[in-house]
């Protein structure tokens, strides 16, 4: 080869070098990025199908387990163990931790300030001491969170219009939420519309039978369970169907379980929406900045089969506004 000639090639392949490298050098970081896994802890006390909403939504956002992402779910009943779940998620090295409720997600924040905590299906998360704000929550939690207090004045306002006989209503709170500005708006509410309202609150996180009890003689004409975790609100559904007392519950999965009404958001829709937080998350997203979101819409279930069973007569105008009827 002649000198110019293998100058040519030299400089050539020099040249090649130079748009080569750099594109290389930028393609390299964002390829390791694609092929790492990301792990998700969960922690929840409800059923397996609205986990599986959770994958559902996971998979449209282009994740497939075990190709760039490992979920490991616990699901856990009774209360005192949420910690140590906790705890055992992060030891796994975690990149987010998804909490269904308010004990699991303050469980979470407990055992972890740095790793980014997803809440699902909380009442009042300002009030809970879980975020600042709803804009800014300014810490390593994010996620959905509705107004518990709200939903019980809808409920008020349901066991009105079906029960307009009754005069007491029980409200049943959980230990882990402080509804004292709530409970009180609740029951100037009450007091307008002709009913006294007892509160009748957890001591023990799993003691339903001890706090339904606690309401004695004085036997309400009905029951508001709202800020209670979905599995309580199930084992509410034995308890009162026994006492035949009427209840309004805060997830349409207790009247699937035989209760009489509910009024309050879709809990696979909130599991969808916990899965769009991931997602941000893992692609470098902080908690801190991506807002509180509530939810949009709540659906209104009625039990016919359970308000038959309990005597009751819904007029036609509430079956009307029903979102769902269960004959």
């Amino acid at each position: 080869m002649h000198r110019r000639g293998f100058i040519a090639v030299i400089a050539g392949g020099v040249t090649r070098a130079a748009i080569v490298l750099p594109v290389l050098a930028a393609w390299l970081p964002v390829r390791a990025q694609q092929l790492r896994i990301a792990r998700i802890g969960i922690i929840t006390s409800g059923s397996a199908e609205l986990v599986d909403a959770f994958r559902q939504r996971l998979r449209e956002l282009g994740y497939a387990e075990g190709r760039n992402i490992v979920i490991e779910v616990r699901a856990v009943a009774q209360s005192e163990r949420f910690r140590e779940v906790a705890a055992e998620l992060v030891g796994l090295g975690v990149d987010v931790i998804v909490a269904s409720g308010t004990a699991t997600t303050r469980a979470a924040k407990e055992v972890t300030s740095s790793i980014p905590i997803v809440m699902v299906s909380v009442g009042d998360a300002i009030v809970a001491g879980f975020v600042k704000s709803l804009a800014r929550p300014a810490g390593n939690i994010t996620g959905q969170s509705f107004l518990a207090p709200e939903l019980g004045l809808k409920g008020l306002d349901l066991v009105k219009e079906v029960i307009p006989k009754a005069k007491r209503v029980a409200a049943l709170y959980g230990p882990e939420i402080d509804s004292s500005a709530g409970f009180r708006a609740l029951s100037a509410a009450a007091q307008s519309k002709g009913m006294a309202l007892q509160r009748v609150e957890l001591r023990k996180a799993d003691d339903l039978g001890t706090a339904l009890a606690a309401m004695g003689q004085a036997r309400p004409d009905a029951l508001l369970v709202f800020g209670m975790r979905l599995d309580q609100q199930i084992q509410i559904v034995e308890i009162a169907a026994k006492d035949r007392l009427p209840a309004v519950y805060g997830f349409r999965e207790a009247v699937d379980a035989g209760g009489l009404m509910s009024f309050g958001p879709r809990l696979p829709d909130l599991w969808r929406g916990a899965a769009n937080y991931v997602d941000k998350i893992i692609k470098g997203a902080k908690p801190a900045d991506l807002p509180i979101e509530q939810p949009t819409k709540f659906v209104y279930v009625i039990n016919l089969t359970t308000a038959k069973t309990l005597g009751l007569t819904i007029p036609p105008s509430v079956l009307a506004r029903a979102d769902e009827v269960i004959p």
